[in-house]
């Protein structure tokens, strides 16, 4: 089966991206490797807000991409699938797929909250940078339920970004 990981840079403070998803926060890490990184994925899921925050040029769009709004209209250029009801039925499709690679969950965390309620997320993969926001989208809204995790590995980077991953 294939996995789905969440995989996400976050504030010290728990937000993902700033009030208007603004993502220029997050420290240069130039021993990252972006390419390895991308690599292991053929899918990406993203809601609504993450999308349109991150369209404009998003590296990741470049591989199969769902969209999942219940209010978007995806532009006919995209090359995108948007998904409008039942979002874990068709997560728990694609991870059901006899071939492929891990499926990434880009960000959002409205729709991270509801796949990992429906027990369709793998692994937290978290990059927890340095920087306090003060405000902006949480990593999870408020009123989730309590989720005890599996710490997988742990590691910091010259960038002062403290990576964890936890299986769920």
């Amino acid at each position: 089966m294939r996995r789905v990981l969440y995989s996400v840079a976050m504030s010290l403070d728990g937000f993902i991206a700033g009030p208007n998803g603004e993502y220029d926060w997050i420290p240069h890490d130039p021993t990252f490797d972006w390419s390895g990184f991308m690599g292991r994925f053929d899918t990406m899921l993203v809601g609504r807000k993450t999308f349109a925050a991150a369209s404009g040029g998003g590296p990741g769009f470049t591989m199969r991409t769902y969209v999942f709004s219940r209010t978007l209209t995806l532009p006919k250029e995209s090359k995108a699938i948007l998904v409008r009801d039942d979002a874990a039925g068709v997560v728990a499709k694609l991870r059901a797929e006899p071939d492929g690679k891990d499926i990434w969950l880009m960000g959002g965390g409205e729709l991270f909250q509801s796949l990992l309620d429906a027990g369709q997320v793998d692994a937290i993969e978290l990059g927890v940078c340095p920087v306090l926001l003060g405000t902006g989208i949480p990593f999870l809204p408020s009123g989730g339920t309590q989720r005890n995790l599996s710490l997988i590995r742990s590691e910091q980077r010259s960038s002062g970004i403290v990576m964890l991953s936890y299986r769920c």
